[in-house]
Formats: structure tokens, C-alpha cells, sequence
């Protein structure tokens, strides 16, 4: 099961596959979450769909008429211990600075590594490996950490065979 970050979405929106030039690739976004290869988790919703709706986009649209259901919930125990587990882990580190640490406690990136640890699920993201960063906390070096398979869109894609 692949875990999807909103960069994934809001990247593939923003660029490279936005609807118009690959509507294909949405389709296999919604064709795989129904066969239970593709999740992601409620937080990631959250930054993805506006609570206004004036300010709705074409994502924002897309993810509630579409995606919607696969958004999986945070807050189970396990889950939960993780997260804890992981902002200690980040608090803790002297490498990174205190902006990078609250950032990291505000934004989603937490929950999805604390999900896919729970259920042993890999994370998709396009962030890149960099444990020199300081200013911020990467995904990929918090998934080494608690040793959380991941990869990126294109990886995923491939290991799913879509072809577009």
C-alpha cells in the first residue's frame, strides 16, 4: 500500500499532470486507491481542500468529488504512539532549528510517517534525501530514521505499472 504526501497531488496538479494534459493519471489515482494500493491520510486532506470554499481550486475540487473517501484517519493508538515517537525524535535532534521543529509539529509530514510506520505502508513523496538540511525536516531522513520504506511518484507508478 502506497501512502501519498500532498505534494504528490498538489506537484502533479501544478505541473507535470495537471488535469487537462493527463487526465489518466488521476483516473489511476482513484482506479488504485479502489483496488487498496493507494491512501493517504486525513491530515494530508486537510491541506489539500480548502475549509473555504470560495477559495477552491481544481484540486480541492477533484479530492472532494473523487478522492474523498480515500483519506484514511490518524487517529488510532498506534498511529498515535508513533507520531509521539517521531516528535520526540525531531524535538530532540540538535540539528535542526527551532523554526524547522515547529513547522514540523504544524504541518502533516508527521502523521503521514507515523501512518505508514503503523501500518508498514510505503510513503510517497517528492521530497529528497538531505540529512545535512537544518531549516527544515525532511521526510526521507525522518523515514530512515523509523525505517519507513519510501519513494517517489514515479516509482510508485512504475512499481504499479500505470502507463499512461
Amino acid at each position: 500500500m502506497y501512502i501519498l504526501d500532498a505534494n504528490v497531488f498538489i506537484s502533479a496538479h501544478r505541473g507535470y499532470y495537471d488535469f487537462d494534459l493527463a487526465p489518466s493519471f488521476w483516473k489511476s489515482l482513484v482506479s488504485h486507491a479502489g483496488k487498496n494500493n493507494i491512501r493517504s491520510i486525513d491530515k494530508i486532506q486537510d491541506e489539500i481542500i480548502s475549509p473555504n470554499p470560495k477559495n477552491a481550486d481544481r484540486l480541492h475540487l477533484w479530492t472532494a468529488e473523487n478522492f474523498k473517501v480515500y483519506f484514511e484517519r490518524t487517529d488510532s493508538q498506534d498511529v498515535i504512539e508513533s507520531y509521539a515517537a517521531i516528535q520526540q525524535w525531531a524535538y530532540s535532534n540538535p540539528q535542526f532549528t527551532p523554526s524547522a521543529k515547529e513547522e514540523f509539529a504544524r504541518n502533516a509530514d508527521a502523521w503521514l510517517i507515523a501512518y505508514a510506520k503503523s501500518k508498514t505502508y510505503t510513503l510517497v513523496t517528492h521530497e529528497a534525501y538531505n540529512p545535512e538540511m537544518r531549516k527544515r525536516i525532511l521526510i526521507p531522513v525522518v523515514c530512515r530514521e523509523f525505517k519507513v520504506e519510501y519513494v517517489n511518484t514515479f516509482e510508485m507508478l512504475r512499481s504499479l505499472q500505470v502507463s499512461f
